[in-house]
C-alpha cells in the first residue's frame, strides 16, 4: 500500500485502536494506510501523555501549512481578504477564484480566518455566522464515520426532487443534557418527521430513524446527513430500510437545505435552549402536525401531509 497523508478522522481511528491494544500493523490495515505511516505518525505526534489525535492533527497541520508548497501567493491572500470585506462567503470566493486564475479552497479560507482571529484580526466578522462558523473548522474533533458515502456519489435524480422517497436527516439539541430531536424531511412532498430521543447517541438516533421510516420503507431510496457522530450507525440504517445513506460535505448545510429550513420552523414550537425533559412526545407530535399542515408555496400552497399521502397512494 502506498504512502497516504492521514486525515483527522483516521487519527481518531488510530487513537481508538491503540486504546484497544491493536498493534501498528493491524491499525494500518484498519485505516487503510501503509504501516510505515502509522509508525511515523506515532513517532512524530506521541507524547508522554500518549497519543492525542486532536493535538496530533494540529501539529501535522502546522507542519504542513509551514511548508513552502502550501503557502499561497500574496495576490491570492489579498483577493481573499478583499472579497471577504464584500461579505462574500468562502464558497463563493473559492468558486470565483478558480475562474480568475487565483485558485483557493474554502477550507483554506476558513483556516485563514481562524488564524487571523488568533492574531487579533477581525476577518471572522465578515462571515455570515461569524465566529460560530469557523470554530467548527480545522481544530474541532470530527467523528469517525466508518465507510461514509459522499453526497458526490448520490444519484443526480435526488437533486431534481423528481423522485418520491429521498430524505434528509438531522438532529436538534435541547438544553444541555436534556435530549435531542431527530428530524427527517422528504424532499419531494416536503413531509417533516420529528422524534424525541433521550440523548444524541448514535444508537438512539439509529433506532429513531429506523422506527420513523419503517412504515414507508418501500419509499425510502436515499437518506442524506451531515457528518455528525450521531450517524455512525448509518450501515445499520441502510440494512434495516434498504436505502442508500450519503453524507454532505462539511460546512455545507445548504446540501440539506429542506431539513435545515424545517428545523428553523420547529424552533417556533420548541425554542432553542428548551429543556426537552419538559417536552412530551405529544408536544412533539403536535409541532410536527402543525408544520405538515402549513401550506407550502413550492407545492402550490398545498399541505405536505396531503401531498405525501397522495404520493403514497399513487406509488
Amino acid at each position: 500500500m502506498s504512502y497516504q497523508q492521514l486525515t483527522e478522522g483516521k487519527r481518531y481511528q488510530i487513537s481508538v485502536l491503540l486504546a484497544q491494544g491493536s498493534p501498528a500493523t493491524a491499525i494500518a490495515q484498519a485505516v487503510k494506510v501503509h504501516r510505515s505511516t502509522v509508525y511515523r505518525e506515532l513517532k512524530r505526534n506521541s507524547s508522554r501523555e500518549a497519543y492525542n489525535p486532536g493535538k496530533a492533527h494540529q501539529q501535522a497541520m502546522r507542519r504542513r501549512t509551514g511548508a513552502a508548497k502550501y503557502r499561497l501567493p500574496e495576490r491570492v491572500v489579498r483577493y481573499v481578504e478583499l472579497t471577504l470585506s464584500w461579505r462574500w462567503s468562502p464558497e463563493q470566493i473559492s468558486g470565483v477564484s478558480k475562474l480568475i486564475g487565483l485558485p483557493v479552497s474554502h477550507e483554506w479560507i476558513y483556516r485563514h480566518v481562524a488564524a487571523d482571529r488568533v492574531r487579533g484580526g477581525k476577518l471572522y466578522k465578515a462571515l455570515r455566522q461569524g465566529h460560530k462558523r469557523y470554530r467548527r473548522g480545522a481544530n474541532s474533533k470530527r467523528s469517525v464515520i466508518p465507510d461514509p458515502r459522499s453526497i458526490d456519489e448520490r444519484p443526480s435524480i435526488v437533486d431534481t426532487r423528481e423522485r418520491f422517497g429521498d430524505w434528509e436527516v438531522d438532529t436538534v439539541l435541547g438544553k444541555h443534557g436534556s435530549g435531542a430531536l431527530v428530524t427527517l424531511a422528504e424532499r419531494k412532498s416536503r413531509l417533516y418527521l420529528v422524534r424525541k430521543v433521550a440523548a444524541k447517541r448514535a444508537s438512539d438516533v439509529r433506532d429513531a430513524i429506523i422506527d420513523m421510516l419503517k412504515p414507508y420503507a418501500a419509499y425510502v431510496h436515499t437518506i442524506t446527513a451531515d457528518n455528525g457522530s450521531e450517524f455512525v450507525e448509518h450501515k445499520a440504517i441502510t440494512k434495516a430500510l434498504g436505502a442508500e445513506f450519503y453524507f454532505a460535505h462539511p460546512y455545507s448545510s445548504w446540501e440539506r437545505g429542506l431539513n435545515e429550513n424545517f428545523n428553523g420552523l420547529l424552533r417556533q414550537y420548541i425554542p432553542k435552549g428548551t429543556d426537552l425533559r419538559m417536552i412530551t412526545g405529544e408536544d412533539v407530535r403536535k409541532a410536527e402536525k402543525q408544520l405538515n399542515l402549513r401550506p407550502r408555496k413550492c407545492l402550490g400552497f398545498r399541505q405536505p401531509e396531503i401531498v405525501f399521502q397522495e404520493y403514497l397512494q399513487a406509488a
